[in-house]
C-alpha cells in the first residue's frame, strides 16, 4: 500500500510552512486558516519529508 500524507487539521496552526514547500501537495484552506492535503497519495518524497520536519505543530505524517 502507497504512503498516505495526512495533516491533524486540528493541531494546524496555518504557518503555511508546507504549502510554500510542496504546493503540489498542500493547499491552505483561508476559510478555515488551515493548511490542508490536495495530493494524499503524495509526490516528491524529499519535499514531503522536508514538510513533516519543518511543520512547527509537528501536525503531518507520511504514512
Amino acid at each position: 500500500m502507497a504512503k498516505q500524507v495526512v495533516i491533524d487539521t486540528d493541531e494546524c496552526i496555518g504557518c503555511e510552512t508546507c504549502v510554500e514547500l510542496c504546493p503540489e501537495i498542500f493547499s491552505f484552506d483561508e476559510e478555515a486558516e488551515k493548511a490542508h492535503v490536495i495530493k494524499a497519495e503524495g509526490g516528491d518524497e524529499e519535499c514531503i519529508d522536508e514538510a513533516v520536519g519543518s511543520c512547527p505543530a509537528g501536525c503531518i505524517s507520511h504514512e
